[in-house]
């Protein structure tokens, strides 16, 4: 493999700033898992809702179960 040229010219601008390098590793993920990785900022609070939705139920019917009986 040839060595690449490296950058000598300075970055120009307002605000010059040198260019992010972003690093990926592939990995074998389950569809599952792979749906979730792609929808967490959605699911994750939404899950977080429901538990407390069923908590608040849990406790609200047994808070009528003991005033009724």
């Amino acid at each position: 493999m040839a060595n690449k040229k490296k950058r000598n010219k300075p970055y120009k601008g307002k605000a010059p700033a040198k260019p992010t390098v972003v690093k990926v590793s592939a990995q074998k993920r389950s569809p599952l898992h792979q749906w979730y990785i792609e929808r967490r900022q959605i699911v994750k609070p939404v899950a977080i809702g429901a538990v407390i939705a069923v908590f608040a139920l849990i406790v609200i019917i047994g808070l009528v179960g003991v005033f009724t009986s």
